[in-house]
């Protein structure tokens, strides 16, 4: 392996850990960074770099992950007793929360789902037990792409060190 070889793995390597964070914190577009870092190393060093089959892998595992993501907060929702307000709620609670750091993406899809759910005439308790099946839809969301995350970055270092 040469010096440019070790210095663009390194600095790939280094985006895809910006997007393993990505993952845990939605500023930063997790897996599809990932998937980025992949692809700009493979039009950089061609056929030194990660296969077809791995990159393909890599956009498979991408797309698993942002349907994962998306199902995980609503089926939470869902199995936690919350209608559609439930469901639609929380996704709302879910965007306005990135604008309030770590704990408005937690609270977020919570206080959103309690709330179209109060608004559709659930009583409290009931709102609150399909607040709480959105945020741990949520937890699980980010549990699953990181998960997928470390698969790639996995997948895309082996698979260019055995390459080289």
């Amino acid at each position: 392996m040469t010096t440019e070889q070790i210095v663009s793995l390194s600095l790939a390597l280094l985006v895809m850990l910006a997007g393993l964070v990505g993952s845990l914190f939605p500023v930063l577009p997790g897996p599809p960074l990932v998937l980025a870092a992949a692809i700009g190393h493979r039009l950089f060093f061609g056929a030194a770099s990660v296969s077809n089959v791995v990159l393909a892998a890599l956009v498979m595992l991408t797309l698993i992950a942002l349907v994962f993501d998306f199902l995980a907060s609503m089926l939470g929702a869902r199995r936690f007793g919350a209608t559609w307000r439930g469901v639609t709620g929380a996704v709302a609670g879910g965007l306005i929360g990135l604008f309030f750091s770590l704990p408005g993406i937690i609270l977020g899809p919570f206080l959103g789902a309690l709330l179209f759910e109060m608004l559709g005439d659930k009583e409290f308790k009931k709102a609150a037990h399909a607040g709480l099946g959105a945020t741990v839809g949520l937890l699980l969301g980010i549990a699953g792409k990181f998960s997928i995350g470390v698969v790639m970055i996995s997948l895309f270092a082996i698979n260019v060190l055995f390459r080289s």
